[in-house]
């Protein structure tokens, strides 16, 4: 998309800090478009976005080592307002003619700020006088203001926690709005893009499905699209829109490799030609992908082998349609800034099915990822402005490799059976709980163990079944859903007596980390 396609766009200027990503969400949910970029781009990216205003995150590095991150000094030069964020006050301040010094009182964790003077950031949440919970993460602090600010909040350990210079719409503090734990947080973001930069906060789903259609009309024209179909929400999303762009110059491929859930394949179908009328090709490969895995026991090959086949199938059924100039993909925006996270920090592995890598270069196709700058849960929403099912954009997140990799050990068709039956009876028993929407993803383990059970008079030598739920907002930390127990044995009753090939299920209370949420 185009910088055009985003008039009153917010930059957020990235020094590493580890929850840069949740000033973006906060801005967003303020209604006020934002653009994260690594500070060693921020000077090119912000003459070409031309943005309204600036925040500057923190970071882990020390504004007083030598060749520590700057911000670009046209920013303090160009009238737009600037926020900085903890490590951000401090580069402002090294940068404005302030000073900053270590080896002072750290502060980590809850603080208390004592507001000492009115301020257009605390405007309507903070008034003069009172005192607030923020959340502090810092070792250096400022010691010297820069000519033209005042002190407007401090803290036990930082006497110049929240400063301002009200003439040229600057703020910084020391604290982190951005966080859940300074419950105020979102209100000041709010005050700074809406009343102090003076955005509208009109940034919506509806406006974006717009920009989004006519930046994919322009892309690609009058070429030919493929969209690798996994039943997932983001693929999905990204069909419905790209389908709405361009018509019948999208078909959709659904490759079914066997490792879905029971009826996935058939259900998604079912929805996507009977409700959307778009072209889709669904390929049975699971003789294929089963006979390859048949036996493989290490998660690593399985991966290996269910991403080297897909790409077989999907290039196979392209060619059958006369190829294509574009190939869709559901990229989502963290995946975009974590692969230019300026750490070169580890990228989340976007799953199997959208990332068909080394496909664009084989089949000399261009990517076309009309979701590259949006959240999770802005994908969500976008899907009901399209018109998707809650009961599909609710769906809990399942991976790429599918069952395989909930089945540790060797694959077999037959293990592969009994998990989908044991996963089907557990989703339901959550279901009729009413617990599917307070789980973040759910799901059934087939163990390579065997057991000894009593069924009737007979002795059973059989599988254990792994119960796996937990609770996470984007699947980077997860707690363990805390079932009560009667719903433990109603679900784990119900495996044993329908599922042949079960005699014990057990629940997994580990949480991430130190565990995965996944087992492989």
């Amino acid at each position: 998309m185009t910088e055009t396609a985003h008039p009153d766009t917010v930059l957020i200027i990235d020094f590493g800090s580890q929850v840069t990503q949740l000033i973006a969400r906060r801005v967003r949910e303020a209604g006020v478009y934002s653009e994260i970029v690594p500070f060693q781009s921020a000077a090119e990216a912000f003459a070409r976005i031309r943005p309204k205003a600036v925040i500057l995150s923190g970071s882990p590095a020390s504004t007083i080592d030598i060749g520590s991150p700057r911000a670009p000094n046209e920013i303090f030069a160009a009238g737009v307002p600037v926020l900085g964020i903890c490590y951000g006050e401090q580069t402002m301040c090294a940068q404005l003619g302030g000073k900053v010094e270590g080896g002072h009182h750290r502060e980590f964790g809850r603080a208390f700020l004592e507001v000492k003077q009115e301020c257009r950031l605390f405007d309507g949440v903070w008034p003069a006088g009172t005192r607030h919970q923020v959340w502090m993460s810092h070792g250096d602090r400022v010691t010297e203001l820069p000519p033209g600010f005042s002190v407007v909040g401090t803290s036990t350990g930082a006497p110049f926690a929240a400063i301002a210079d009200e003439a040229r719409r600057f703020y910084a503090v020391q604290f982190h709005p951005e966080v859940v734990h300074t419950p105020d947080g979102a209100k000041l973001l709010s005050n700074f893009v809406v009343k102090i930069a003076g955005l509208k906060g009109d940034w919506t789903m509806a406006a974006y499905r717009e920009q989004a259609v006519a930046a994919i009309r322009a892309q690609v024209g009058e070429g030919r699209v493929i969209c690798a179909l996994s039943g997932g929400v983001d693929s999905s999303v990204a069909a419905l829109l790209i389908h709405e762009a361009v018509g019948d110059q999208l078909t959709c491929i659904l490759v079914d490799h066997g490792l879905m859930r029971k009826n996935e394949a058939a259900e998604v179908v079912e929805m996507f030609r009977r409700h959307y009328n778009l072209p889709l090709v669904a390929v049975d490969a699971s003789d294929r992908f089963i006979g390859a895995l048949e036996g493989e026991a290490d998660p690593e090959r399985k991966r290996k082998t269910i991403g080297r086949l897909f790409i077989e199938v999907f290039e196979e059924e392209a060619k059958k349609l006369g190829g294509a100039d574009f190939l869709a993909q559901g990229t989502l925006y963290p995946d975009v800034i974590e692969s230019v996270s300026f750490t070169g920090g580890p990228s989340v592995t976007i799953k199997s099915h959208h990332n068909v890598g080394g496909l664009p270069e084989r089949m000399n196709m261009k990517l076309v990822e009309p979701l590259r700058e949006l959240f999770k849960d802005e994908v969500r929403v976008l899907g009901k402005e399209l018109g998707l099912p809650e009961s599909f954009i609710g769906r809990h997140p399942f991976p790429g490799p599918g069952l395989a990799i909930r089945c540790p050990g060797g694959i077999t068709r037959d293990k592969l059976d009994i998990l989908r039956e044991a996963d089907a009876i557990y989703l339901d028993e959550i279901r009729k709980a009413g617990l599917y929407d307070a789980i973040w993803q759910a799901f059934a383990v087939l163990l390579p163990v065997q057991t000894v059970g009593v069924m009737g008079d007979g002795r059973t030598y059989e599988y254990v079944c792994a119960l796996r739920a937990v609770t996470s907002v984007d699947g980077m930390t997860a707690d363990f859903y805390h079932y009560d127990m009667e719903f433990l044995g109603r679900a784990a009753t119900r495996i044993i007596n329908e599922v042949r090939g079960i005699n014990r299920v057990v629940y997994d209370v580990t949480s991430k980390p130190p565990g995965t949420i996944e087992w492989e």
